[in-house]
């Protein structure tokens, strides 16, 4: 939901609401707990079909993605869950789900009860709508997407270069214990201490680091790293070097990382607040960029403001 994911429309929503089917939480079970319509089920239930069919549920995801995988968890669902289920796309992106022209994603496949199905897609084009079907009826947990966003902006334009909606991941990372550094790259300012990327305090020589795939190569004109919530835990300053690597594999680059250019020079940090840091010294295209934080700590967010590179 916080990267624009919105479920718009479904068969039937008797039992539990299709919102829940795409929760960040991990799903839960609360003995005893009831609504007006029965158990309290943390996911997307229907009711019991006497007709034939099969229920469905359209979701719209944030932005145009390559899905490469999916995730049917029917956690906590037992004697209630789908015996088979299929995921589908809408191939002509259209405006409405009402004009979709649905093919394939996941073929119907057999599903089993409070347990989590990571079914592997071959599709490379991006998408937006995706639907789907459980047959007959049922309840699933969660329905998790995996993939990356399609890149929007232009040549010669100025986005985001670390911008997951467009297209921009985490290659690796010093250590993650406290936060995901996938959290930096996402829309809009954290929400609390939680919604960063937190290391564990480095009890050894050096630094933490991670690594930013960007989204299009592109010219860095200046960073923007936010602390937000970060109070007591924010690193005591930050440095920032890129490279350009289009055919380097993920497995390398920490190593090849060691040896990149500076393109910006170690800079003091303060606790909960938005630095923006304008002289930073990108003079041509680089695909990759590596924030270095001093010792350790905690950031909310990272951005890389500047042009896409031509094509």
């Amino acid at each position: 939901p916080r990267l624009g994911c919105e479920a718009v429309a479904v068969s039937d929503e008797f039992f539990a609401p299709k919102e829940r089917v795409i929760s960040p939480s991990e799903p839960v079970f609360i003995p005893g707990k009831y609504d007006q319509h029965g158990k309290w089920m943390d996911g997307w239930e229907t009711r019991r079909r006497r007709e034939p069919g099969n229920d469905w549920c359209v979701l719209r995801l944030g932005a145009p993605a390559r899905v490469f995988g999916a995730d049917l968890d029917t956690t906590h669902f037992t004697g209630n869950y789908p015996p088979a289920a299929a995921l589908e796309t809408a191939a002509n992106n259209p405006a409405r789900w009402q004009d979709a022209e649905w093919t394939p994603l996941i073929a119907r496949r057999p599903l089993g009860p409070n347990a989590r199905h990571l079914i592997a897609v071959e599709d490379s084009a991006p998408r937006q709508w995706l639907r789907l079907s459980i047959f007959p009826d049922g309840g699933i947990a969660r329905l998790r997407v995996f993939g990356l966003f399609a890149p929007r902006a232009k040549p010669g334009t100025e986005t985001d270069l670390a911008a997951m909606m467009e297209g921009a991941r985490i290659v690796a990372a010093s250590d993650s214990h406290f936060g995901a550094p996938e959290n930096l790259l996402a829309p809009g300012r954290g929400e609390n201490m939680g919604d960063g990327w937190e290391t564990r305090r480095l009890r050894r020589p050096g630094f933490d680091w991670v690594i930013v795939a960007l989204a299009r190569p592109g010219i860095i004109r200046r960073a923007e790293v936010d602390t937000a919530h970060f109070k007591g835990n924010y690193p005591a300053s930050c440095a920032l070097r890129a490279a350009f690597a289009p055919d380097a594999d993920d497995q390398s680059l920490a190593t090849q990382s060691m040896f990149w250019p500076e393109i910006l020079p170690k800079q003091p940090l303060s606790a909960d607040k938005e630095h923006v840091f304008k002289k930073v010294h990108c003079p041509e295209p680089v695909t990759h960029a590596r924030l270095d934080i001093h010792p350790d700590g905690g950031v909310s967010r990272l951005r890389l403001i500047g042009e896409v590179a031509g094509e």
